[in-house]
C-alpha cells in the first residue's frame, strides 16, 4: 500500500510540473516592451490630440505578465482570447472592455483595431485603429 501511494505521489508531480504553461511568443512580444503610441485613429482620422476620442490612450502602454498594466492614462487588465488574435482590455476608468483585433505584433511594432459604440449615431460604430513601437 505504501508502494502505491508512493508511485501516485511521484505521478502527480511529474503531472504537475510537466503541466506548468509555457509563455507563448505572442505572450513575450507582447509583454517584452513598453509600447509609445505612434497612431491612433478614429475613423481614420488622428483622436489622440486634445479632446480626441483617443486622447487618454496617448502616451505608454505596458502590458505586464501577470495580466495587468497601463493604456495611456488608464491602469487595468488585460488578456489574450484563446487563439491570441485579440486582446481584451477592462478598465473601472473604461465604459464597456476593449476588445481588439490584433492586426500586428513583432518585436518592434503592435497594432490593433477595434470597433467603440459611436454615442451620436448608435448604427454606426466608430472605427478605431491604434499603432504603437517600442519606446
Amino acid at each position: 500500500m505504501k508502494n502505491l501511494f508512493l508511485l501516485l505521489a511521484v505521478a502527480g508531480c511529474f503531472v504537475l510540473f510537466s503541466c506548468k504553461e509555457k509563455e507563448s511568443e505572442r505572450f513575450k512580444l507582447l509583454t517584452g516592451h513598453i509600447w509609445r503610441a505612434d497612431s491612433l485613429l478614429a475613423n481614420g482620422v488622428d483622436a489622440s490630440g486634445s479632446g480626441g476620442i483617443l486622447e487618454d490612450f496617448a502616451g505608454d502602454v505596458k502590458f505586464e505578465k501577470d495580466g495587468t498594466g497601463y493604456f495611456g492614462t488608464y491602469q487595468g487588465t488585460w488578456m489574450f482570447n484563446v487563439g491570441e488574435t485579440q486582446l481584451i482590455i477592462e478598465s473601472d476608468e473604461l465604459q464597456i472592455p476593449i476588445v481588439a483585433d490584433i492586426i500586428e505584433l513583432t518585436s518592434t511594432s503592435l497594432k490593433v483595431k477595434t470597433k467603440f459604440p459611436n454615442p451620436f449615431d448608435l448604427q454606426n460604430p466608430i472605427n478605431i485603429r491604434m499603432t504603437f513601437k517600442p519606446k
